[in-house]
């Protein structure tokens, strides 16, 4: 009968212990949002709230490639993870130039009804509904706007991941 448990020399235990690592710091970033959101009055902004959605998948695919075991399947979730995190880099940049510009709008009347819309804000309207504009300066926290540091841990998201799949397939050339 085949072991299902992890043997200390499989490689994939570290490589699941990544991403399941990953895939917690996104949701623990997504709660400290919204306590920020609840227990400090920050109403989140359209591109505050497309940054979460993009912490979560991050976090989803990232618990998919923990769990999976097909090679395939695993490059695909890995794939997904880093296409969440660029997207969350491309969100989050936005943020951050339309904070250092204020005489520009995120375009609030434009993003509010398209995130406003989405299923997610009818079922989590606390977590996904936006309230905020996306030029609002909220105090910062070791000296960084919120969206600098979203920028920061989606570029950390996007180096982990790819410098894993570039390591795996590095292995993988050597072995051949």
């Amino acid at each position: 009968m085949p072991s299902t448990s992890f043997r200390l020399t499989d490689p994939k235990p570290r490589d699941a212990h990544l991403y399941a690592l990953l895939g917690i710091v996104c949701v623990a970033l997504v709660a400290g949002a919204v306590y920020l959101q609840l227990a400090k009055g920050e109403d989140p902004c359209p591109l505050c709230i497309m940054q979460r959605y993009a912490f979560l998948l991050i976090a989803i695919f990232a618990f998919a490639t923990a769990a999976s075991r097909a090679g395939g399947v695993r490059i695909a979730f890995k794939v997904l993870t880093l296409l969440s995190a660029l997207a969350g880099i491309g969100i989050a940049a936005r943020h951050v130039w339309v904070q250092s510009h204020p005489s520009f709008s995120c375009g609030f009347d434009t993003l509010q009804p398209l995130v406003d819309g989405l299923p997610p804000a009818q079922w989590l309207p606390t977590l996904f509904r936006t309230a905020g504009l996306c030029e609002t300066l909220y105090p910062p926290l070791l000296g960084l706007s919120l969206p600098t540091w979203s920028l920061i841990a989606f570029v950390v998201a996007a180096a982990a991941v790819l410098s894993n799949l570039l390591a795996r397939r590095r292995a993988g050339a050597m072995r051949a």
